[in-house]
């Protein structure tokens, strides 16, 4: 009994530094003025048209606009996981998502304004919807493969 007890604190453990170290990772991307995240878009586009994938020719000017709302989404999916993941500890299955959803609205709207104070950055409503889409989409995919191997 006391190694499953033992198994269960480290995966505690685990979760929780994983979803703090991802929260300072976006935190750390949000504080980049605004050039320097420019050019971390430009890379990603410059990396698919070496691919073969050119961002440019397919979408114009939006390219770099699609690239970094894409961006928004998936890293936003990623902590809508992680969150997951921490509240499965603490919560029930039935409170998990809402509050999973409300905790990826929140610390994207909080997001938004630090990017109020940073050199050529703004905060968007647009961007907190992108990110909790991609929050939710996260949350429930995963909630729903779990579903899914508990049936089996």
């Amino acid at each position: 009994m006391k190694e499953i007890k033992s198994t269960f604190d480290k995966r505690k453990v685990v979760n929780w530094i994983l979803l703090i170290l991802w929260m300072i990772i976006i935190f750390a991307m949000s504080n980049q003025p605004a050039v320097v995240s420019d050019k971390q878009s430009g890379l990603v586009i410059t990396t698919l048209t070496n691919l073969g994938i050119d961002m440019n020719g397919i979408f114009g000017e939006l390219a770099n606009f699609i690239v970094r709302k894409t961006a928004h989404f998936l890293e936003y999916m990623i902590l809508g996981i992680l969150i997951l993941n921490v509240l499965e500890i603490h919560y029930t299955r039935q409170k998990i998502r809402l509050l999973g959803v409300l905790l990826v609205f929140l610390y994207a709207s909080s997001d938004e304004i630090h990017q109020l104070f940073v050199q050529g950055r703004q905060g968007a409503f647009r961007d907190v919807v992108i990110d909790t889409l991609g929050g939710t989409f996260g949350i429930f995919v995963i909630s729903k493969l779990k579903v899914l191997r508990l049936k089996k």
